[in-house]
């Protein structure tokens, strides 16, 4: 009786499932967010819009230092996105007052250009935290204004 020859067993199993190589999605609070503005050189620039922090640095000609939109990265710009504002007030993760077309020009923004060209690498603390810190257990993505969770991982 010939049994076919098969490979060795290892030791160890192999694994099928391997982590993704990419740094894990962390949370950023106001001043850590602001290290990334691009004015650091080698330093990556982020950029956050509904609360989804961005890696922007391959789009480093529009938003590093000097570069046009410079004034977005190292903040939550939302309110900016939503009105194509540079003005510095409107540098903020407030959407109260839009108009519907501003919020619709917000998602088609979020979603076409930020969600599909740029990774996800944190969220900022407003987003899930109190004032003081402490964890918001009355957090629920759905029920923030004007945010869908759907899709985001």
């Amino acid at each position: 009786l010939l049994l076919p020859l098969l490979p060795a067993a290892s030791a160890e199993p192999q694994l099928r499932f391997r982590p993704p190589a990419e740094a894990p999605v962390r949370l950023f609070t106001e001043p850590e967010l602001a290290r990334y503005d691009g004015h650091q050189e080698g330093q990556p620039i982020y950029l956050a819009v509904k609360g989804v922090v961005f890696d922007v640095t391959s789009g480093k000609e529009f938003y590093g230092k000097g570069a046009p939109y410079n004034a977005l990265a190292g903040k939550d710009s939302t309110r900016g996105v939503a009105k194509m504002s540079l003005d510095p007030a409107d540098l903020t993760h407030d959407t109260t007052g839009l108009t519907e077309e501003e919020l619709k020009s917000l998602d088609d923004i979020f979603n076409n250009i930020y969600k599909a060209k740029y990774p996800i690498v944190g969220y900022t603390s407003r987003r899930i935290l109190n004032e003081d810190g402490s964890p918001n257990l009355d957090f629920k993505p759905e029920d923030q204004p004007h945010f869908s969770i759907k899709d985001e991982f």
